[in-house]
Formats: C-alpha cells, structure tokens, sequence
C-alpha cells in the first residue's frame, strides 16, 4: 500500500506519533511550533518582532511544501489537529494550502483526534477516523 499522511500541530508531537504508528504512516507538523513560541515579557522591538513572524512565516511554507509533497505521494491524508478551535482553523488551512498546490487529488481526507499522545489512544484514535465535515 501506498503512504498515509497525518498531520500534527507540532515536531514533538510528530516524532511521538511516528514512532507509534510505524513506517506506513508520514507523521508530519503543520506549524504547531507558532503557538509554542514562548510569550515575551516585557516590551519587545517592533522591528525585531516584525522578523520573528517573517522567519516563522517561511518557515511554515516551507513546512506547507514538504507535506505537499508527502500528500501527493499518499493515498491518504489524516488531519490530526487539536480538536479546539484553533485546531480545526489549522486543518482548514493546511487543506486550502493543499489545494492550491494541487496535493490533493485522489487522496481520501480523514480526520482524527488524539485526546492524549500515548500509543493506545493514538491507535484508537486512527482505528475511528471521521470524515471533515462532522
């Protein structure tokens, strides 16, 4: 069988995930790593906080990019975003950014949640998938 694609917020999360899955599986991060920035304290230069985003920012392209690449090459994509709002926004996003990159054809679209990061509630997890849209 050919790849199966899921998509995690963040590269700790992935690399976990990964390793319980096994080698049919591509765990890759979206760009989890923009809400796991450390708040600042304090005030915070304009300009440098201006190159913070930037360089996130291409970082997550880049990111966008490599998961392209993997969907296209896979039969299926799982999305396995937080289940909270800020979860979901980032599958929309991740799909629309497939889309346009032309990822997506032929590629069944599941969606799953992880309620912890241990092996067998990731194996449930993947066992149930949803379709998108419930």
């Amino acid at each position: 069988g050919r790849m199966n694609v899921v998509i995690v917020e963040s590269p700790s999360k992935a690399k976990t995930i990964n390793k319980y899955l096994g080698k049919d599986f591509k765990v890759l991060a979206s760009f989890g790593h923009i809400r796991d920035l450390p708040s600042k304290d304090g005030s915070v230069k304009p300009d440098e906080d201006f190159a913070m985003d930037w360089v996130v920012d291409r970082d997550s392209n880049k990111r966008l990019t490599d998961i392209a690449k993997a969907v296209k090459e896979s039969d299926r994509l799982y999305l396995a975003t937080d289940p909270d709002r800020v979860g979901e926004d980032i599958s929309w996003h991740v799909l629309e950014v497939l889309n346009k990159k032309k990822a997506l054809k032929n590629v069944e679209i599941k969606r799953v949640v992880f309620n912890e990061i241990t092996k067998s509630a990731i194996l449930k997890a993947m066992a149930e998938p949803r379709d998108l849209d419930d």
